[in-house]
């Protein structure tokens, strides 16, 4: 596959998931745009602002600026910068900040359409907060915010549903990818530790842990797995993503119980 197609398959699933979200915010009545999300201090309000923040700056709209303070739940730079999108439109009606997504998601893959990225490596222009990232990143990353904000929603007003979307499975295989991280670094297994990950919906991850600790993804699945996790693929973003703890009986442990116990407990490799 060339750039020029990977790029395009990524535009493809953000638009989707783009489609999917505003058809979830036009469902909601106006109690529910203030129910409070998994995400600390953000209702379903702060989640479509900011959606709506991105998708401006990525359109060509300009930056924005507000006093943020210092709330509680922000750390970091861009905690600090996506909060900007929040106190922006604290006053905007949910009609205001529905179509403010589509328009400015709208232009852009219009745009995006019109005169397609070809450089995986290339640095886009617009991008929002100065973050370093190329094209592949970039694209790579915009279905993953929107659809995990679309299930941020969906769990806050108890509307179940978009597990089975393209967006769906590419958040999730990409978050899996991290696994190794987790296992090697943050669970701390050691060299010649083997884990596989079967996650509902996507094909088995295998890694291993290898000299330098460092988890090695494999290309087959060892016969004799250190430990294996099944899990749905809703336990497993609420993990990875660092939402909340998954339900119960949504995912199995065999192997070594102590390591799955490290490897649930620093799952998340997102905020």
């Amino acid at each position: 596959m060339t750039d020029q197609e990977l790029l395009s398959a990524y535009v493809d699933v953000w638009w989707q998931a783009i489609n999917d979200f505003l058809d979830l915010l036009e469902e909601l009545s106006a109690e529910e745009w203030a129910t409070p999300t998994d995400l600390p201090g953000w209702d379903v309000r702060a989640v479509a602002s900011h959606i709506a923040h991105l998708e401006g700056i990525l359109a060509g709209g300009p930056e924005e600026t507000a006093d943020v303070g210092e709330p509680p739940h922000v750390s970091g730079f861009m905690g600090l910068y996506t909060e900007i999108g929040v106190v922006t439109r604290r006053d905007a009606t949910p009609d205001a900040i529905i179509n403010e997504i589509r328009a400015a998601a709208t232009a852009r893959h219009t745009a995006l359409l019109a005169d397609p990225p070809t450089d995986a490596a290339a640095r886009p222009e617009p991008i929002f907060g100065g973050v370093p990232w190329d094209w592949g990143t970039l694209l790579r990353n915009r279905p993953l915010d929107v659809w995990m904000h679309e299930q941020d929603i969906r769990r806050a007003v108890d509307r179940p549903g978009g597990m089975d979307s393209a967006a769906a499975r590419h958040t999730a295989d990409y978050l899996a990818e991290s696994f190794g991280f987790v296992l090697a670094k943050r669970a701390g297994a050691e060299p010649g530790t083997t884990a596989v990950l079967e996650l509902e919906g996507s094909d088995p991850f295998a890694f291993c842990v290898n000299d330098i600790r460092r988890g090695e993804r494999l290309a087959s699945l060892p016969t004799d797995a250190t430990v294996t996790l099944r899990m749905d693929r809703e336990a497993f973003i609420r993990l990875a993503g660092g939402r909340c703890q998954p339900e119960p009986g949504t995912y199995a442990v065999s192997g070594d119980d102590e390591l799955a116990d490290r490897i649930i407990a620093s799952m998340a490799t997102t905020p």
